[in-house]
């Protein structure tokens, strides 16, 4: 990769537990739950009744009035997150060629409401096709937090929208990677987010037998536990800032961790459940390793997928094995989705931003619900409490409908 290192310098998270990066992170270590009752429309005729939901969020604070107006809620979402991020990294886009400065931010699915709010009104009968927004295409596809970013934020450069379900965020985060080190770019805003807690998006998930129908706040999300039935939808975004070390160094940037490995694979199995094998995610990891150059026993962390679905919980511990062997059993894991929930296209992106946290503070955080694990998932979850624990590589895994696997390495910067 023509020798160009990449460190992380900004941090920005939007999300259930916290509208910042503190604020998430201490979160995350106390054990907080941000799961409840949907509030976002009325669930009376839902089976689902609990998400993970955003709180007290206001656009306005991050963008102008008439901003925030012409963005859908996932690209409010990524723009305060960059907001965040952008003054975290310290960059003054004054003393940068904005052109080098690039932006990799995905979404799953873009704005379900949009599709909701339009679609109802070519359909009624007083409105019709001419009362459909003019603004409805441009604010609803899913790019389009990638390009809000850019133009708030003024970045010029490479500029992209990696769409892979549920593995978006890490696959937009090993993109930024390899962009960086292959000299594309120096600097790149990375990340995920996603705002799906609409109708149209509970019942889809629900009809697929995908989401939790746990009314208990703390007992829906169960990553790995045996009495797991579904995931939580969630919402929020996350966005880290990667830039070539030199770069960083000539501007006396803070440092949080270097981007060492990434993999990216396909399971070319099914469309909603992982390979049973584990091989599709096994191999991501296995890649995302040779690309660090570091062998399973230095992999202190994993930040798991980790959904609180059957299949994908079962599966993705036999990925682990699969590609640690032995090695499996010593690793220290959790699911940052038993206290967030899962944000889909963001969730990659916020955990991620839960690694770079672990690694600073040499701190595992619990996965909060969970207590018995289920049958073959026998590995080190991290149930009941955090762990304290130097940390010098750690993974990030996520896996997407389609078959998408996507695996990040960090490691602890020493300068």
């Amino acid at each position: 990769m023509n020798g160009r290192k990449v460190v992380i310098t900004g941090l920005g998270a939007i999300t259930p537990v916290g509208n910042d990066v503190n604020t998430y992170w201490e979160s995350l270590k106390a054990g907080k739950v941000g799961i409840g009752p949907i509030t976002k429309f009325d669930t009376t005729d839902f089976k689902v009744k609990l998400a993970a939901e955003v709180k007290d969020f206001n656009a306005t604070d991050y963008m102008d009035f008439k901003t925030a107006k012409r963005a859908e809620l996932f690209s409010q979402y990524a723009m305060a997150a960059a907001v965040e991020a952008m003054k975290d990294s310290g960059l003054d886009m004054e003393k940068e060629d904005a052109f080098r400065v690039g932006c990799i931010v995905g979404s799953g699915v873009g704005s379900m409401q949009a599709n909701e709010r339009e679609y109802g009104k070519l359909m009624n009968p007083k409105f019709g096709p001419s009362k459909v927004a003019p603004m409805y295409i441009p604010m609803m596809i899913s790019n389009m937090a990638a390009g809000n970013v850019a133009i708030l934020l003024g970045l010029k450069g490479k500029n992209i929208d990696v769409v892979t379900a549920c593995a978006s965020g890490t696959n937009c985060i090993g993109e930024a990677f390899r962009s960086i080190a292959y000299g594309e770019a120096d600097v790149i805003f990375a990340g995920g987010t996603e705002a799906a807690i609409c109708p149209l998006g509970v019942a889809g998930f629900t009809s697929l037998t995908a989401l939790s129908t746990n009314e208990d706040p703390m007992l829906a999300s169960r990553p790995f536990d045996e009495e797991r039935d579904g995931f939580v939808i969630g919402e929020g975004a996350g966005i880290l800032v990667l830039e070539e070390e030199e770069h960083a160094k000539a501007r006396c940037a803070k440092i949080y961790a270097e981007v060492v490995g990434y993999g990216a694979t396909c399971d070319a199995f099914h469309i909603t459940s992982p390979a049973e094998d584990g091989s599709g995610a096994g191999m991501a990891m296995k890649y995302a390793m040779q690309d660090a150059g570091i062998e399973p026993s230095q992999i202190d962390y994993i930040n798991a997928h980790g959904t609180s679905t059957h299949h994908n919980d079962l599966f993705e511990t036999r990925a682990i094995k699969f590609a640690m062997g032995d090695d499996a059993y010593k690793t220290h894991i959790n699911s940052t989705k038993s206290m967030t929930g899962h944000l889909l296209g963001g969730a990659g992106a916020i955990e991620a931003i839960d690694v770079v946290k672990s690694i600073e503070e040499g701190y595992i955080h619990l996965t909060a619900g969970s207590k018995t694990p289920g049958g073959e998932c026998d590995l080190n979850y991290c149930f009941g409490e955090g762990v304290k624990k130097d940390i010098t590589y750690a993974m990030s895994n996520s896996l997407g409908f389609g078959g998408h696997n996507a695996v990040i390495i960090l490691k602890k910067y020493v300068r």
